[in-house]
């Protein structure tokens, strides 16, 4: 997988964080904190998960988030799933 699929993994975690965020005006970066700078809640989370995993074809296995704070951490998981199938 190459830097440019984890830059299309990275966009499309962007954007749909913006329209999950409860502060839509804030930018979101991969050091954007999920959970202390976005609020995501966990069902929030959950629904982003199944959409990543449709989008890409992968099964995250739930376990595998609990150490997940940034949008770079997410996209790094994303991009290791998929280099792995």
């Amino acid at each position: 997988m190459s830097q440019t699929d984890y830059d299309q993994i990275v966009q499309l975690l962007c954007d749909r964080l913006a329209d999950l965020s409860k502060t839509p005006e804030e930018s979101i970066s991969p050091e954007t904190n999920l959970i202390t700078q976005l609020s995501i809640d966990s069902i929030k989370l959950l629904g982003l998960i199944m959409e990543i995993e449709d989008a890409f074809d992968i099964s995250i296995p739930i376990n595998a988030l609990t150490d997940i704070q940034t949008v770079h951490e997410l996209a790094e998981l994303v991009h290791k799933i998929k280099s792995a199938s």
